[in-house]
């Protein structure tokens, strides 16, 4: 997939004020400080698109792009260790459930692990919420150009190990890294054959 273009819509609180639901929608979401903006910004081939920060938590809103003009990429709120009050945590908790579990275009969400470190229980209790909620998720590994190549597959390695004491199938997984764009290709890929099983379903 070539990215033609690559434009900010809209940013929102309330899934219901998202853009119309007719385009296949792809939302990305990790713990704070995961690379999350700098792999949308790497996706879309647009270092300024998504905002990057070295505060954690600096995305608060459900935010959505429009990709060559037929799909949707949203950037959601990270999850984890974002200096908030916790009654605006479960305001961010309640926000992304709704709109996950109510988004009827969204057809996969990209979860994204750093790949520097051991499994984490906060992504493995995320992605089995997402599990039990039903909703298609595939991982992205990031960061994978900030240890050795050794290192980062064994921390891969020992992840899909941990997911597979509670799945039976494991879900997609790439490893990327801005620097290099390394996993941009199969990323993109992934969406445009997903893009065209959305289409194939809503010409029936």
């Amino acid at each position: 997939m070539i990215i033609k273009s690559a434009e900010y819509l809209i940013s929102n609180v309330d899934w219901q004020k998202c853009p119309t639901p007719n385009l296949p929608e792809y939302a990305f979401i990790g713990r704070s400080n995961v690379g999350k903006s700098s792999l949308i910004n790497m996706l879309a081939n647009n270092e300024k698109l998504a905002k990057t920060s070295g505060t954690p938590g600096k995305t608060q809103l459900i935010n959505h792009f429009l990709i060559n003009g037929a799909w949707y990429l949203v950037d959601l709120p990270g999850y984890g260790f974002a200096k908030v009050s916790q009654s605006q945590r479960r305001s961010w908790e309640q926000m992304i459930e709704n709109y996950l579990r109510k988004r009827e275009n969204l057809v996969n969400i990209f979860v994204l692990i750093d790949s520097r470190h051991t499994p984490q229980k906060l992504d493995i209790e995320f992605i089995n919420q997402l599990g039990e909620w039903q909703i298609p998720f595939a991982l992205v590994f990031t960061k994978a150009d900030k240890s050795t190549q050794a290192e980062t597959s064994r921390n891969i390695k020992a992840f899909l190990n941990k997911l597979r004491e509670s799945w039976e199938f494991l879900p997609a997984h790439f490893v990327t890294s801005t620097i290099k764009k390394m996993g941009r290709d199969a990323i993109l890929s992934f969406i445009d054959e997903n893009n065209m099983q959305f289409r194939a379903i809503a010409e029936k």
